[in-house]
C-alpha cells in the first residue's frame, strides 16, 4: 500500500488482475466488448445462481435500465427504502416516477413488514394493477436493498407483489456472496429471487472492477431486452437501424477483466471478512455501550461492512465525537447515509410510518472492513475506542 490510512473498504488485488489487463491491452481488446466481458457474466451468472448476466458500466444504471425494462412508466410510483445509499431512488426519477419512502428494519434493510401493510391498507388493485389510495398512482415496481450485505427478508413480501404485479427489482449492489439458509429460498443468492437483481463492483465492494455492475435474472425475454437497450438498442448492428432508445451502458472488456480475476478469489475474500468480522464483536463485547450490530440469522452473510452501534448514554461519546476521533488517528470511518425522505429533492414525496431509521442513523457508525486489513489495523480501531 502506497499509503497508510485505514479505509473504510479498499479493493484487494490479489490475483491474476495484471495478467488479464495486460492481455486485453495486448490484444487491442479494451472497449465494450471482448473475451473477458462473456466470461465475466457467465461466472456471475454461475456463482449466483441466475441464469443470466448482462454487464453494465456500473449499478446505478443496472438499476436503471432494470426500472424500464421491468415495465415502470411515466408517473407511476415505486416503493423504496429511505435508509439506502441514494441511486436506487435517483433511478426512480430518471424513468419519471415517484418514491414512496418506507422504513428499515432491525437490519438497515427495507421494512417488509411495512410494506405489507401498506400494500394491503392503503392501496387497491384492479384492472391488474395495484393503485396508491392517496395519489391514485399506479406502483409498479419495489427496490429492496440488501443493505451492508444484509439479505432482505422476502418469505412473505415477494408472495403479494406478485399477487398484486409490483414488480420486485432487488438492488443487491452490497450482497454479491450472501446466500439464504433458512425460509422459502434457502440455498439462493440475493438479487435472484425478484424479477431482476443488481450487481456493483465499485471500488469499495466486495469485489471490484474497478467501476462496474451487473443485471441479473432468469427471465430470458428480460435478459434480451436489458442486453439490447444497454447497447444502443440496435436492430440492425450492420446499417445501424435502431427501433427504440437505447443507453450505452456496457462494460469495457478492461473493467470485466479485473472483476474476473476479482470473482475468482471471492471465497478468499468471504474468509476474510467473516474472521474481521469475528474480531471486532470478541473485542467489542468487552467495552461497555459498543457493539456490532446484527447481521440476520436466516442468511449466510458476505459481512461486507461492520457496523458500531453506540450506547451514548453509556458510552459517552456521539458518532460525530467518534468519527473526529477516527479522522485524526488517520482512520477512515463515516456514519449511515442521510435518510432519503429528508433530502431536499425529495421532502415532499410519500412516506410511510418511518421511525426505526431514525433510530439506526444516530446510533451507528461504519468501521473499516476491507477484506485486505490487517490484524494491526484492528488492533489500532478497538485500542482507540477502548481510550
Amino acid at each position: 500500500m502506497y499509503h497508510k490510512k485505514i479505509l473504510l473498504s479498499e479493493p484487494n488485488i490479489i490475483g491474476n488482475e495484471n495478467k488479464y489487463l495486460k492481455e486485453c491491452i495486448k490484444t487491442n481488446w479494451i472497449s465494450s466488448a471482448g473475451k473477458f466481458v462473456d466470461k465475466f457474466e457467465k461466472s456471475i451468472s454461475k456463482y449466483t445462481g441466475a441464469k443470466y448476466a448482462i454487464s453494465c458500466i456500473n449499478g446505478t444504471c443496472a438499476l436503471d435500465l432494470s426500472l424500464k425494462i421491468a415495465g415502470v412508466q411515466f408517473d407511476d410510483e415505486v416503493i423504496v427504502p429511505t435508509l439506502t445509499f441514494i441511486a436506487p431512488v435517483n433511478t426512480v426519477i430518471y424513468n419519471n416516477a415517484f418514491p414512496i419512502f418506507m422504513d428499515s428494519d432491525k437490519y438497515f434493510n427495507i421494512d417488509a413488514e411495512k410494506c405489507i401493510d401498506f400494500i394491503k391498507k392503503e392501496t387497491l388493485f384492479k384492472s391488474g394493477y395495484t393503485y396508491n389510495k392517496k395519489t391514485g398512482r399506479k406502483i409498479s415496481a419495489i427496490i429492496p436493498v440488501h443493505v451492508w450485505g444484509n439479505a432482505v427478508f422476502l418469505d412473505d413480501l415477494l408472495p403479494i407483489c406478485k399477487e398484486r404485479n409490483i414488480k420486485i427489482i432487488e438492488d443487491a449492489s452490497e450482497s454479491l456472496g450472501t446466500f439464504y439458509k433458512k425460509g422459502k429460498y434457502k440455498k439462493k443468492h440475493t438479487g435472484t429471487l425478484g424479477t431482476l437483481g443488481c450487481l456493483s463492483f465499485n471500488g469499495n465492494k466486495i469485489i471490484s472492477s474497478a467501476g462496474g455492475g451487473m443485471i441479473i435474472t432468469n427471465n430470458s425475454n428480460l435478459a434480451e431486452k436489458a442486453k439490447y437497450y444497454s447497447t444502443q438498442a440496435k436492430n440492425d448492428p450492420i446499417f445501424f437501424i435502431h427501433n427504440n432508445v437505447g443507453y450505452n451502458y456496457r462494460m469495457s472488456n478492461i473493467n470485466s477483466a479485473i472483476g474476473l480475476a476479482q470473482l475468482e478469489n471471492i471465497d478468499f475474500f468471504l474468509k476474510n471478512k467473516l474472521e474481521i468480522r469475528k474480531k471486532y464483536k470478541k473485542e467489542l463485547d468487552n467495552i461497555n455501550g459498543l457493539s456490532l450490530h446484527q447481521t440476520p440469522e436466516y442468511s449466510i452473510n458476505n459481512n461486507w461492512l461492520n457496523i458500531l452501534n453506540v450506547n451514548k448514554k453509556i458510552y459517552n461519546k456521539s458518532i460525530k465525537e467518534l468519527i473526529s476521533l477516527f479522522k485524526r488517528n488517520n482512520i477512515q470511518t463515516r456514519p449511515v447515509w442521510f435518510l432519503n425522505h429528508k433530502q431536499k429533492m425529495y421532502k415532499d414525496f410519500q412516506k410511510y410510518n418511518i421511525d426505526y431509521s431514525l433510530k439506526l442513523i444516530n446510533n451507528s457508525l461504519c468501521l473499516p472492513s476491507s477484506s485486505g486489513l490487517k490484524l494491526k489495523s484492528i488492533k489500532k480501531i478497538i485500542k482507540l475506542l477502548y481510550e
